[in-house]
């Protein structure tokens, strides 16, 4: 096996025989012959990510995704770039029928963003590939693995800022679905795996992490168009490093390193490679452009019990939680009128009762306070009298409306932020709404992800769900088993 078959394929089973990720491409499938990345050397792990140009089987169409794996009515493969105009081969045309057809020329993406995500025995999830689109929902009854396609997308923004796996991952064995049995090295663990589209055109990214006996990345893989660009494999398990292997082009067609076992490869490469042949500037441009979307992402859950107590005075940057939604709104108000004032239109809307605006309440060296202008001779209503639906809807509102420079995130430095596009993730987007407020929510997430700048990945109940199949530009992925 080489280099490039890394770890977590066929040998993470589990006890019953349909359970395992049967139908997934085998690891000893060798890529083009004259365009990958030659071998390192045998790796020491026989888990394996899946050759570049395979994938897995993909979810059914017509709800965007399913949490199952591949079953006997699953489609066929399809080629990477799901989602992409099909292309049509010249010799294809029928004779008789004029010139040969043009191949359909897809436009990439003006900003870097993530359009699949895939997950391998990772929780409930086996062989399961989801294409995003701007807004993207998720849906199914409880326990269908909503919370787990979420978490597995914060994991990897994590490490694409440059997380460990420990942080990210404090208990990887949950993550292991349920029953499943270690190989005869007493190793188990689960793959992830993404394609993020942009100026540079798809670029896959697979990942392989052991959960048991030691957390660690022992496998990792960036491809495009079916070209192995840069792969990591374990070869020698008693130590904390993984060999990688790079495309260099010129004189030496591949540069090999050791790199660290507990981050992700890929975001390492602008600190390694030198650009200073095509090769190395092909692996450049899609490991930023992968990296750049990975850190383009805010995860937002709102926690209306952290809300309601007055703030001190900080940067203005709203945190995860939402808890200094007062001192965001104190510096959305004096900095962006606008936004400010959509959001205040928005809580006409989300909040009860009349709503003239929002209003804060900062004394020189005290606590900022953020109230309901209830319109004239009425008075203001402070946020800690109002219901949690309420501030859940505002901090979410705030969040669709504003961009990073307001969110508490690192994006990429490399790029201005007009040419980022940040991505929102909220687990339970709906938790604790009404339908007005819901649909509000989905009507800001249509305004905002049409310019191209924000997109979302959310999980939502079913009644949400229901209303959005019914809106154009909102993809739902029904989990339902």
């Amino acid at each position: 096996m080489d280099a490039t078959a890394v770890a977590l394929g066929d040998d993470t089973r589990t006890g019953s025989p349909d359970a395992g990720p049967s139908g997934e491409p085998s690891a000893a499938q060798p890529p083009p012959p004259a365009r990958p990345v030659p071998p390192a050397a045998p790796a020491a792990c026989a888990l394996s990510v899946p050759s570049a140009g395979a994938r897995p089987d993909p979810a059914p169409a017509g709800r965007a995704g399913t949490a199952g794996g591949p079953g006997p009515s699953s489609p066929p493969a399809q080629a990477d770039g799901a989602g992409a105009d099909p292309v049509v081969p010249a010799q294809a045309a029928r004779r008789g029928a004029g010139r040969p057809a043009e191949p359909v020329r897809r436009q990439p993406h003006p900003r870097p963003v993530i359009t699949e995500l895939r997950l391998s025995a990772f929780g409930r999830h086996r062989s399961a590939a989801f294409p995003l689109g701007p807004v993207t929902l998720f849906a199914g009854p409880s326990g269908s693995g909503k919370s787990q396609v979420l978490a597995a997308y914060e994991a990897l923004a994590g490490l694409g800022s440059g997380a460990t796996v420990e942080t990210l991952f404090p208990d990887p064995c949950a993550r292991i679905p349920d029953g499943a049995v270690p190989d005869a090295q007493r190793r188990r663990g689960f793959r992830l795996g993404c394609t993020v589209d942009g100026p540079a055109g798809p670029v896959r990214l697979e990942l392989a992490v052991q959960a048991e006996p030691a957390l660690r990345i022992v496998g990792e893989r960036l491809s495009q168009d079916g070209q192995i660009l840069f792969a990591t494999a374990l070869r020698d398990p008693g130590r904390r490093s993984v060999q990688a292997s790079w495309l260099t082009g010129g004189a030496v067609g591949v540069t090999r390193a050791p790199l660290p076992d507990d981050r992700l490869g890929t975001a390492l490469l602008p600190l390694r490679v030198a650009g200073s042949t095509a090769g190395q500037r092909q692996v450049l441009a899609a490991a930023e452009q992968v990296v750049v979307a990975l850190r383009s992402v805010f995860a937002c859950d709102p926690r209306p019990d952290r809300m309601r107590a007055p703030v001190p005075p900080g940067e203005g940057r709203l945190l995860g939680d939402c808890a200094n939604l007062a001192d965001v709104l104190r510096r959305t108000r004096h900095e962006c009128g606008t936004r400010h004032a959509l959001l205040a239109e928005a809580a006409r809307t989300g909040c009860a009762g009349a709503v003239a605006g929002l209003d804060v309440r900062a004394p020189a060296g005290g606590a900022v306070t953020a109230v309901l202008d209830r319109g004239p001779g009425r008075p203001a209503t402070e946020l800690a009298r109002l219901g949690s639906g309420e501030l859940r809807f505002l901090a979410l509102a705030l969040v669709l409306l504003t961009g990073p420079g307001v969110l508490d995130m690192d994006p990429a430095a490399e790029l201005l932020s007009a040419r980022q596009a940040l991505t929102v993730l909220a687990d339970g987007l709906d938790h604790g709404l009404d339908g007005s407020q819901a649909a509000e929510l989905l009507r800001l997430a249509l305004l905002s992800c049409g310019r191209g700048h924000v997109r979302l990945v959310a999980a939502v109940g079913e009644g949400t769900a229901a209303a959005a199949r019914r809106l154009d530009g909102v993809s739902v992925v029904d989990l339902s088993v």
